[in-house]
């Protein structure tokens, strides 16, 4: 910034504290700018937002403005308030590092499938009686609709839902996980 600029940023908040809101306006936008590309030059890596610095120092010069000495250069006094708050947010993010998921995706292990083979299936539909088998086996096995299956079989969605029920129930008693997996 030259010279020029640090006496215009200067002229524009001794208005805004003599109370003329354009000026105010006009002064937060052009600081804004600096202090943007100050706090991006500063944060290189990752875990502090650069915006909510800038935010918060905006915030701080507003509260803060009646502090500022109109016979000194306004541009240290910003930069000043701008470093406290970068610090403040690099306090606040602490030591911990913060790294992109889809950076490391890949090191993530996949998750197991479990498969169940046919023979499983068939043992536990083994004890059911024909009629629930072949519910159970539509709906469960081959991935049929109640609809479907009612069509399929000639009965009622509700003789569908009450056969799929009783022959679940039994497959889950028969292998020890009382009714549907819940003791």
């Amino acid at each position: 910034m030259s010279g020029k600029d640090e006496a215009e940023l200067s002229r524009l908040l001794r208005a805004a504290i003599a109370g003329d809101e354009k000026a105010y306006a006009d002064f937060l936008h052009r600081i804004a700018a600096l202090i943007r590309g100050f706090v991006r030059r500063k944060i290189v890596q990752g875990g502090v937002d650069p915006e909510d610095v800038v935010q918060e120092t905006l915030l701080a010069i507003h509260v803060k403005r009646h502090t500022w000495r109109q016979d000194a250069p306004v541009l240290p006094w910003v930069y000043a308030i701008a470093r406290f708050k970068l610090i403040d947010a690099f306090r606040r993010r602490g030591r911990r590092i913060e790294i992109d998921v889809d950076d490391i995706a890949e090191t993530f292990a996949e998750p197991e499938t479990e498969t169940v083979s046919e023979r499983d299936i068939n043992r536990a539909l083994d004890g059911l009686p024909p009629a629930q088998r072949s519910v159970v086996s539509a709906v469960s096995v081959e991935g049929r609709s109640i609809g479907e299956t009612a069509a399929k079989f000639g009965i009622s969605e509700t003789a569908v839902r009450v056969s799929l029920h009783r022959g679940l129930a039994a497959i889950a008693k028969r292998f020890g996980q009382g009714r549907f997996g819940r003791e």
